[in-house]
């Protein structure tokens, strides 16, 4: 029969074995992901954003470039919905009604680009690395473009939405920056 003294101790050790491999694992993954985003202009964002992928892409900067187009991606489909509905339901007349009708179209755009992107990081081989990296630089490059043409329209413009849009706007700027800097991170690695 087993006392109940050591069954304790025994429960404790196993708990704080499990705690300390976790926060070991932890870690480990929190490296990963800080040392993918030393690369990038917005590091805190890029570690606050892409840290669930670290158990997946460790090392690999082909994985970081592909999690990083990822959550971009799905930033810049939201805040695509979001002008849409900001423009479809405001009664907006002058400057306001044409910014947002560009911003519209910027951000189909940019959601292009980025699925694009994201395809032919996909489908990277070694044969075509280099032109195919290229064309991700390119389009994602492109990305940024449309988007900061979306907020240099909105420049001058005033209200709640459009300074709650101009901030979701430059914000996803930041986004872009982080995942073009891994691209650039993986053009540089090589295949």
């Amino acid at each position: 029969m087993v006392r109940p003294s050591i069954f304790k101790t025994f429960i404790i050790l196993v708990v704080l074995a499990t705690q300390n491999s976790i926060s070991l694992a932890t870690t480990k993954g929190n490296d990963y992901t800080r040392d993918a985003c030393s690369v990038t202009r917005y590091p805190s964002l890029c570690v606050h954003s892409l840290s669930p992928f670290s158990g997946s892409a460790k090392r690999s900067p082909h994985r970081w470039a592909r999690a990083a187009l990822s959550v971009t991606l799905d930033k810049a489909e939201a805040i695509g919905r979001y002008v849409k509905r900001f423009n479809r339901t405001a009664n907006l007349k002058g400057r306001v009604r044409y910014a947002l009708s560009d911003c519209v179209e910027c951000f189909q755009n940019t959601v292009d680009q980025l699925h694009s992107s994201l395809g032919e990081l996909e489908r990277l081989n070694r044969k075509s690395f280099t032109s195919q990296v290229g064309n991700v630089q390119t389009w994602v490059s492109a990305a940024l473009t449309y988007e900061d043409t979306c907020l240099d329209g909105l420049r001058g413009c005033r209200g709640a939405r459009v300074r709650t849009l101009k901030v979701k706007v430059d914000n996803m700027m930041k986004f872009t920056s982080n995942a073009l800097a891994l691209v650039n991170r993986l053009a540089s690695a090589g295949e």
